[in-house]
């Protein structure tokens, strides 16, 4: 079961979360059929978007990341709520980059970074928020970090990682965030600045078996959680909304559907699933319409 831990230093000074995002990146993953380096964009992505989805006060409101630095990937969407709920997508996951010099993963040459990361919070008030920064490096965790810096005034480590097998499926996936509060000293950034530069990658320490709350405990001493959430890949979709959604098109381009086509199959792009309407059923639609 994927989990999202809150933390905090006792001193109120520096703010944690830790996140294992391993089911619901594989999951995300086997509905998308991506290859490694879309798995780890597409991976990267929704788990800072979770960690968004947690800062959410609300219950109901959800976040939306959208990521697109005009690389192979295309575009990057991701969406979650309070209730730990993710989906996303990747525009092309048929996208194998490796570095030659590390042998690693390439998922900022995948993404590119001539384009931007913006941050929509869908709240209950009458406008979202969005915030949208240039992209850094594309390698998603240093372009959260600027994101948070910059466009949240709040200074930022984020470290998130996928770790791919040979077979393609997904070994471990998590992210990690460390923000300096307003009543962070200078002896607070420093000792910050000491576990960022010691810091082991998210997806090694899942992998050896570490949970959220261990990493989070590990990192400062006297650090206490405040919370604990569980995480899935769960998407929002269904007939009756997709239904809801043909009922708005225009009448001729029902008639098209009804008369050419016999009938519509609608893929919701954020899991992937393909949803069938036969020609009554949108004989039914357009009587109503």
């Amino acid at each position: 079961m994927d989990t999202l831990v809150k933390a905090m230093t006792k001193n109120g000074a520096i703010r944690i979360m830790v996140l294992n995002s391993t089911d619901s990146v594989a999951e995300a993953a086997h509905r998308h059929h991506t290859l490694p380096t879309a798995s780890a964009a597409l991976g990267r992505t929704l788990s800072a978007t979770a960690m968004l989805g947690a800062m959410l006060k609300d219950t109901g409101e959800s976040v939306t990341v959208q990521i697109n630095g005009k690389g192979p990937l295309g575009t990057i969407l991701c969406e979650a709520n309070t209730f730990g709920e993710l989906r996303g997508f990747v525009s092309n996951p048929e996208v194998l980059l490796i570095n030659e010099t590390t042998n690693k993963l390439d998922v900022g040459k995948a993404v590119g970074k001539d384009g931007t990361l913006r941050v929509i919070r869908n709240t209950h008030m009458k406008a979202d928020f969005t915030g949208t920064v240039e992209l850094q490096t594309g390698e998603i965790g240093d372009d959260f970090a600027y994101y948070f810096t910059v466009s949240e005034q709040t200074p930022s480590a984020v470290s998130l990682g996928v770790l791919v097998g040979k077979e393609n499926e997904i070994l471990a996936s998590g992210g990690l965030l460390i923000q300096l509060m307003p009543s962070a000293t200078e002896t607070d950034l420093l000792m910050t600045e000491d576990v960022v530069k010691h810091l082991r990658p998210i997806s090694e320490m899942i992998h050896d078996g570490m949970t959220p709350d261990e990493i989070a405990l590990a990192l400062f001493d006297e650090v206490e959680i405040m919370g604990v959430q569980t995480l899935q890949f769960k998407c929002s979709c269904s007939k009756d909304r997709l239904h809801d959604a043909l009922s708005t098109i225009d009448k001729d381009e029902l008639e098209l559907m009804i008369n050419e086509d016999k009938g519509a199959e609608i893929t919701c792009h954020f899991c992937n699933t393909s949803y069938t309407f036969n020609e009554e059923e949108l004989l039914n639609i357009h009587r109503t319409n």
